[in-house]
C-alpha cells in the first residue's frame, strides 16, 4: 500500500468508489499491472492500529474518544489525504453538522468578520456553515430558509438585527434550533443573543462630557432595525445621565451605510447651530460623516468630535482613526456557535434563552475638546 501513488477512495462506510485521491508517496514507483488498494475506514482502522468504530467516532468528533487514538487515526487520515462521504456519513449518522448563518448584507464589513468568525468557531468543532446574505429582501429572506431546509442544517443563527417571524416559522415547526440577535420569539429551541449597548455608548457619551462636549448629535441606523432602536434608546438614556439635552434637529436617521451617513452629516452641517460632536449608530455611517467634514474642509477632531459604533478593522485606518465603540464579531460568533451546539449535542449544559454580549469605548484619534473652549485652543498652540 506505500508504495501507491494514488487510490481509490470509497465513502464513509466503505461502500461504493467515490473518486480517486491523491496519495502522498514515499519515493517508490508503482508497479506495473499493480492495482491500487481500496481506502476507506476499514483500511484508516488497521493502519492506525484501531477498531473502526473508534475511526467513525473520532471523525464524527465524538468528545469521549481516547486523544491519543484520535491522534493517530487523524494522522492516517492527514498521511493519506483521505476525505469521507459527508452525505454517506449524514445519511448514516441522522445528523449533517451543517450549521446555518444568515446576515444582512455582505457589503457593510461588518458581516464578513462575523463570518469569519463564526466560521472559525464552527470548524474547530466539527461543523460545516451554510451561509446566506438576505440583504433586506423578504425573498431573500425565504430562499435562504429553503437553502438551510433543504440541507438540513442542525441549527440557524439569524444574524440580521431584525426578524422575519413567517419566514422562520418552517425552521421552528422542523424543530430547529435558532439564534438571534437582541430579540427571538419566545420558544423552545430559541436563543438570544442580548448585546449590552447601554454600557459602551454610556462611556462614548461620558468620554464626550469628560473632554468638554455638551452638544453632542447622533444618527441613528433605520429605525425598522431593533438594534437601531436600541442604541438610540441608550445614547438619549446616557446623555440624561450626564445632564446633556440634544437638540431634535441634532437627531439623524441614516441607513447604517456610508452615503447615509454623508448624508446626514449634510443636513447637520446646514443646523444654524451647530453640534460639536457626533455619535453615530455603526462605524460605517461614522466614516461617511468623516468623509463629508472632509469634504466641508472641516477638520476632525478639532473641529468636530466623530464616535461610531461596531470597531469594525477599517475604523483603525481612517483619517483619523475612529473612535468607537467595540462590540467583538468573534464574542456574537463564539456565543452563537456555543447556543447551537449547546441545543444539538448531548450535553450536560443545555442550551440558554440568553447569551451577553459585552461593548466598550476604544479610543482614538477622531474626539477631542471641543472647538473654542480654552483647552482646545491650549492644545492647537
Amino acid at each position: 500500500m506505500g508504495s501507491n501513488s494514488a487510490s481509490q477512495c470509497v465513502d464513509f462506510w466503505g461502500r461504493g468508489i467515490v473518486a480517486i485521491m491523491p496519495r502522498k508517496s514515499n519515493g517508490s514507483k508503482k508497479r506495473e499491472g499493480q492495482t491500487p488498494e481500496r481506502l476507506d475506514i476499514r483500511t484508516i482502522a488497521r493502519l492506525a492500529n484501531v477498531s473502526i468504530a473508534t475511526v467513525s467516532r473520532t471523525m464524527n468528533r465524538v468528545p469521549t474518544v481516547n486523544p491519543k487514538l484520535a491522534k493517530r487515526v487523524w494522522e492516517v487520515i492527514e498521511e493519506l489525504n483521505y476525505f469521507p462521504n459527508t452525505q454517506a456519513r449524514a445519511l448514516v449518522s441522522g445528523r449533517s453538522r451543517i450549521f446555518g448563518l444568515i446576515v444582512s448584507e455582505i457589503t457593510n464589513p461588518f458581516f464578513p468578520e462575523l463570518i469569519q468568525g463564526f466560521e472559525d468557531v464552527a470548524i474547530e468543532h466539527g461543523y460545516e456553515v451554510l451561509i446566506s446574505s438576505t440583504n433586506y429582501d423578504p425573498k431573500r429572506m425565504a430562499q435562504s430558509i429553503r437553502r438551510m431546509i433543504e440541507r438540513k442544517v442542525e441549527g440557524v443563527a439569524i444574524m440580521t438585527f431584525g426578524i422575519e417571524e413567517p419566514l422562520l416559522e418552517q425552521l421552528a415547526q422542523r424543530n430547529i434550533p435558532m439564534v438571534f440577535v437582541d430579540v427571538g420569539p419566545e420558544r423552545p429551541g430559541v436563543s438570544v443573543l442580548k448585546v449590552d449597548y447601554h454600557h459602551g455608548i454610556r462611556q462614548g457619551v461620558q468620554h464626550l462630557a469628560a473632554l468638554g462636549h455638551r452638544k453632542i448629535a447622533f444618527i441613528a441606523g433605520p429605525a425598522r432595525l431593533h438594534s437601531a432602536k436600541s442604541r438610540l434608546a441608550a445614547f438619549m438614556r446616557s446623555a440624561k445621565e450626564c445632564g446633556i439635552t440634544p437638540a431634535p434637529e441634532w437627531i439623524k436617521e441614516g441607513d447604517h451605510t456610508l452615503e447615509g451617513g454623508t448624508r446626514a452629516m449634510e443636513q447637520l452641517l446646514e443646523s444654524k447651530d451647530l453640534p460639536t460632536a457626533v455619535m453615530c449608530s455603526n462605524d460605517m455611517t461614522a466614516i461617511g460623516v468623516l468623509h463629508q467634514l472632509y469634504r466641508a474642509k472641516m477638520n476632525v477632531p478639532d473641529e468636530f468630535s466623530v464616535i461610531g459604533f461596531d470597531n469594525i478593522h477599517i475604523a483603525e485606518v481612517t483619517i483619523p482613526p475612529l473612535t468607537t465603540i467595540r462590540m467583538s464579531r468573534f464574542d456574537l460568533a463564539r456565543a452563537a456557535v456555543a447556543a447551537l451546539r449547546a441545543a444539538v449535542e448531548e450535553s450536560e449544559h443545555p442550551a440558554q434563552r440568553e447569551y451577553n454580549i459585552t461593548t466598550e469605548l476604544v479610543v482614538r484619534e477622531s474626539t477631542s475638546f471641543p472647538r473654542g473652549t480654552m483647552m482646545h485652543l491650549r492644545e492647537s498652540k
